[in-house]
């Protein structure tokens, strides 16, 4: 059975989950958080998510996890057959992460300090918002999926990094991005309604505060130093 370390305010730790969800893979969940030592053993950056294997193997980086699922549980695909296809749903993941995820990600440790986003990082963080706002245009397609008529783990996959773009975009940019990308919005609304979605989310809500006190002892830490 393969064990899913990380904690459940993560929106990575949740893309793994809800991909292990939908292939209904039997799991278990080791709650653990960033940078401890514990998680220092399984994952060489100290980095959420990461799995073990029933065979013992360590695995991290959520792009390499799911692959790895996909590989080794291949009966309920989330990839399409045809290569060029598969390229096409990989090349929308990377856009998400880098151009969307990454950004809105560097607005966090303003959030959680309350302190406020320098004007200059916020035009940065726009700016590279803005690219992936142009090539996510031009590549989903939400016809009904996000890469067309298969469900895949593009679908998945943005709709997790759409959280933290959604939740910080909003509060430090004043600015609605998944309403920049034509479809984007119904999409993601639409997924958010499935089961699985609903089932992550709840473990979500049920987690945050106990993470949001571990952020707030970091930060106190941080500051007394």
């Amino acid at each position: 059975m393969i064990t899913l370390h990380g904690f459940a305010a993560s929106n990575y730790y949740n893309l793994v989950k809800h991909v292990l969800l939908y292939k209904e893979l039997p799991f278990k969940e080791n709650l653990i958080y960033g940078g401890s030592e514990e998680l220092l053993a399984i994952s060489p950056v100290g980095k959420v998510p990461a799995i073990t294997t029933s065979e013992g193997l360590n695995l991290s980086e959520s792009s390499v996890i799911c692959d790895f699922i996909e590989e080794t549980y291949p009966a309920t695909a989330l990839y399409p057959e045809n290569a060029g296809e598969r390229a096409v749903v990989r090349q929308i993941m990377k856009i998400a992460e880098l151009y969307f995820e990454l950004p809105s990600r560097r607005l966090i440790p303003f959030v959680f300090s309350g302190t406020e986003v320098p004007e200059s990082l916020k035009a940065e963080v726009r700016q590279v918002l803005n690219r992936g706002v142009i090539a996510l245009s031009s590549l989903c397609k939400f016809s009904p999926w996000i890469a067309g008529e298969q469900f895949s783990m593009a679908d998945i996959y943005v709709y997790y990094v759409n959280t933290i773009v959604s939740a910080f975009g909003a509060s430090q940019l004043d600015w609605d991005v998944l309403a920049e990308i034509p479809g984007m919005k119904e999409w993601n609304d639409s997924i958010s309604q499935t089961a699985l979605a609903k089932k992550v989310e709840a473990d979500r809500l049920a987690n945050m505060p106990e993470f949001l006190q571990k952020v707030k002892i970091q930060i106190q830490a941080a500051n007394a130093n």
